[in-house]
């Protein structure tokens, strides 16, 4: 059984200002403990080598706002940036899904000592998400309040459907109006944080989503789903065209990995070149012709 150890902020009976007051004890209670990702270390927050090939930073560059687009595998994918970067000391904190499941989030890699859940922020999400942007290196905004999130399509079999959500995240940044969205984003710049928006969020510097997911280890009615291979799909403003790479979401260990064929020229394994000629390791990501973001 994991430990869930993270730091929570409950709803408060006294309003908006009790709220508020929570998230900024919430970042109160975090200076008494290790400090971010220095400085130093560069302007990007670090992500597993499977993303790492796809990112144009090889990261998630500080100061930009990312998209996580809605469906299968989003909450994998969430996960996966997540898991590095709280390795490497960085502060996280997820606000908006009391459902987020923390079981998973550990197996996939991720240090709940370093993340911070807000699960109801009420109709004070814009202030809540100032506060942490102020102290957090990743902020992550769920659905908006009073919006359902809809059920996943994953067989009951399937071992990962009780430890954490279903991986379909509904809308996020579209219930914020333009000009808060354009606050936060530039909350984030001025304050060096990445800013991920669990669903569509207009103006975005990236945009990553999962396509082509197909669960591995079932057999003839039996076995056990044990990883997940997909095309992790890239967006960028900054990119003529769009990158995607094939990856195992989750691999078997439960964190991102790399897709692995057989033994390939003397008998080393390889990693999937995939239908569509995605690169072998080391290469660039393949380029695709995709709408740029935003």
């Amino acid at each position: 059984m994991v430990e869930a150890r993270t730091t929570e902020v409950r709803p408060a009976a006294g309003g908006a200002a009790d709220r508020l007051e929570l998230a900024r004890g919430l970042l109160r209670r975090f200076e008494d403990r290790s400090g971010s990702v220095p400085a130093e270390e560069g302007r990007s927050l670090p992500v597993a080598a499977p993303l790492a090939r796809l990112l144009p930073s090889g990261g998630l560059r500080r100061g930009s706002t990312v998209a996580i687009r809605p469906g299968p595998g989003a909450t994998s994918l969430l996960f996966a940036l997540l898991a590095e970067a709280s390795a490497r000391g960085a502060w996280a904190a997820v606000v908006g899904r009391p459902d987020l499941g923390l079981a998973a989030a550990a197996e996939a890699g991720v240090l709940l000592d370093r993340l911070a859940l807000v699960p109801y922020p009420g109709r004070d999400l814009l202030a809540v998400a100032v506060a942490l942007l102020d102290g957090m290196d990743l902020v992550v905004l769920g659905p908006p309040p009073g919006r359902s999130r809809r059920a996943g399509t994953g067989p009951r079999t399937s071992r990962r459907e009780t430890t954490g959500p279903p991986d379909r995240p509904d809308r996020a940044g579209s219930g914020l109006r333009p000009a808060e969205r354009t606050r936060l984003a530039a909350r984030a710049r001025q304050r060096g944080a990445v800013l991920v928006s669990l669903g569509p969020w207009p103006g975005a510097d990236l945009e990553l989503g999962c396509a082509e997911g197909r669960w591995q280890g079932l057999g003839a009615g039996d076995g056990r789903l044990v990883e997940r291979p997909v095309r992790v799909e890239l967006r960028a403003r900054t990119l003529g065209a769009g990158r995607r790479e094939r990856v195992l979401l989750p691999s078997r260990t439960g964190a991102v990995g790399d897709r692995v064929l057989g033994a390939g020229v003397g008998g080393r394994a390889r990693r999937d070149g995939g239908a569509a000629g995605v690169p072998a390791a080391g290469a660039s990501p393949e380029a695709v012709p995709v709408r740029a973001a935003g």
